[in-house]
Formats: C-alpha cells, structure tokens, sequence
C-alpha cells in the first residue's frame, strides 16, 4: 500500500474514531441533562387555601392557657390585629426584613398573630418588648446549661462527635438534638440524671419563666439554628451558645428578631423546596404551621415519601396554619 494510500487510511479511522466519541458524548451529555430535569426533581406550587375544611383540634396546651387567662382566641387575635395595625414603624420593619430574606411579608404577619393567638398573650406596644430585649442584654450571669454542666461543655462530649463535621447551624443543632433524644433524654448518664424532656427546654430556658421569647416567640435553641444565615444575609453578629444574654436579647428585641423569623420562614420554603420538591412560599397557613411545630426537615422527607406515594399528597395545616390561611385577606390588610 503506498503512503498515500496509508495516509488516507489512518485519517479516515481518525474521523470515524472523533464521531463515534462525539456520539457517545453526546448521549452522555443527554442522559444527564434527563436526568437533571427529572420529573421526580419538578417543584410544584403548593394550591393556596387550607386543605381541612374546618379548624383542627387546638393544643390542648393551648386551650389551658386561654382559659388560665380568662381570654378568648378570638379576642387574642383581634388585640394582636389591632397592634400591627397602629404600630406603621412595624409593619415596615416586617416589610423590610421580608424582602431581605425573599419572602411574601404574609408568612412573618401569620407567624407573629398565630404565636399571640395560641401561645402567647399580646403586649400593648412593640415597644414592650425593646424594654425587655434590654432587660435581658444586662443580665450577666444568665448562661445555658443543665444541673451545673454549661451547654458549650456537654456537646463537647464524644457522643456529638459526629455531628461536629457539619457546615450548617441547622444541621449541626438538628444533630444535636437527635443525640441527645437517643443517648441522653430520660436516662441516666455518667451518675447525671436527665430530665425526659426536650433538648431546648433542658439547655436553654435557664432563668426565665417560658420557653419562646420576643414578637415572634423564637426558642433561643432556634436562633442558634438559623444564626449563620442571619449573619450571611444581614450581616449580624453571629450568636454564641456560650453568650446567652446576646441570645436572648436578638430575640427580645424587634430590630434583630424579626430578620430571625424571616429566616425561619425562609428556611422552611427552601427545605420543603429542596427534600419534597413542593413550593409552599405562597401558603402562609402551611409556613405558619411550621413555624408553630418545627421539625421542618423531618416533616418534609415524610412528605417527599408520601408524594413518591401519591402525587396528590401535599402539606398539611394545623388549627394554628388553618387561621392563617381563613384570615388571610384581613391580614394582607395590615400589609
């Protein structure tokens, strides 16, 4: 065979060689790009509105609570209305805190009428709770902890050694918590007995009557959950779980807290977003709901497995969501 003829040879087993690559390529790059955009992976919109047509039982809690006071649910919601709907230096905070974080203001107005109807009783002012935001900030030797063990030292034990590896405060407190459910909650460990009870109420509630503080009643614990993203999206200091009066005064005061309650509804959205594949941002009673039960991970990977189910599964409101949501046009009143 002469050279020439070799040459053309040897370029023609080249370019079948280049298509046959780019072919296969080619449907590498296809596979991936369907399986990028797998329906599985589709987010879909939450459908406005409550699913129940009625009110679900209120927690017993609750309804103790209301009665211990002589008040009405109805009369607590109409003195919280009536506060947002005077105090216009609020409602723009609110709107500004919102917009920051991405969200309707709604979801922020929901949580902060849903918390003074169920859980709280409504102070005259927002005013009030600046004075008690102070009042916190100076005192010095409030600190978290549990039967003389600070909370700083007791994560520190090989038993959260696990959990030290994660990158969010949401995660490494979620952790935290399931470690202390498993190993701690109820038993006796290292001749400490511990109280079978919730993480948060043990560890932090360590002077003060109740467990949830400030305009919209955040349990210090879930502030430290979401300060990394309070300090990336509005540039505050980050919270120290060994500093418990700037804890506490972040959620007392009204100029911090409410970028915490937008960033607790706004990690909401996105995880539902994320682990269920389902936007609940234009459902004020569902992120309401939320906002009222926490959990927020665990409850949306039981929805993704029950939408894998069936498709026509979706979030569902509690008595405290369902008001949100059969309120919701008074509400965007005050907005």
């Amino acid at each position: 065979m002469s050279a020439a003829c070799r040459a053309g040879l040897a370029g023609s087993i080249y370019l079948t060689f280049r298509r046959t690559a780019s072919m296969r390529l080619l449907r590498s790059t296809a596979l991936l790009l369907a399986l990028s955009i797998s329906p599985a992976l589709a987010v879909v919109n939450d459908p406005p509105g409550n699913r129940s047509k009625t009110q679900p039982p209120i927690d017993m809690s609750s309804i103790k609570r209301v009665g211990e006071t002589k008040e009405s649910f109805e009369g607590k919601y109409q003195k919280i209305y009536a506060l947002l709907k005077r105090d216009k230096n609020l409602i723009r905070s609110i709107k500004k805190s919102a917009a920051q974080y991405g969200i309707d203001p709604i979801h922020m107005i929901g949580a902060i009428v849903g918390e003074h109807t169920y859980n709280v009783g409504g102070l005259d002012s927002a005013q009030a709770y600046y004075v008690k935001g102070l009042a916190y900030l100076g005192t010095k030797d409030l600190a978290f902890g549990y039967a003389g063990i600070s909370i700083a030292s007791f994560v520190a034990r090989p038993e959260f050694a696990d959990c030290n590896d994660l990158t969010t405060n949401y995660d490494l407190w979620t952790c935290r918590e399931n470690v202390w459910d498993s190993t701690f909650r109820g038993k006796r460990v290292d001749g400490v007995s511990y109280p079978r009870d919730r993480f948060s109420k043990v560890f932090f509630q360590p002077l003060f009557a109740g467990q949830t503080f400030g305009l919209g009643q955040i349990n210090p614990l879930t502030a430290l959950t979401v300060t990394d993203i309070v300090h990336r999206k509005s540039g505050l200091p980050l919270l120290d779980m060994d500093k418990a009066p700037e804890v506490y005064q972040a959620i007392m005061d009204p100029d911090i807290s409410l970028d915490y309650m937008a960033a607790i509804i706004r990690l909401s959205i996105d995880v539902y977003r994320d682990t269920a594949g389902v936007d609940i941002s234009d459902n004020p009673g569902i992120t309401a709901t939320l906002y009222n039960i926490g959990d927020v991970k665990v409850r949306a990977r039981t929805l993704a497995a029950a939408r894998k189910r069936n498709k026509a599964a979706w979030p569902e409101e509690n008595y405290y969501g369902w008001l949100i949501n059969e309120r919701e046009d008074e509400l965007r009143k005050l907005l």
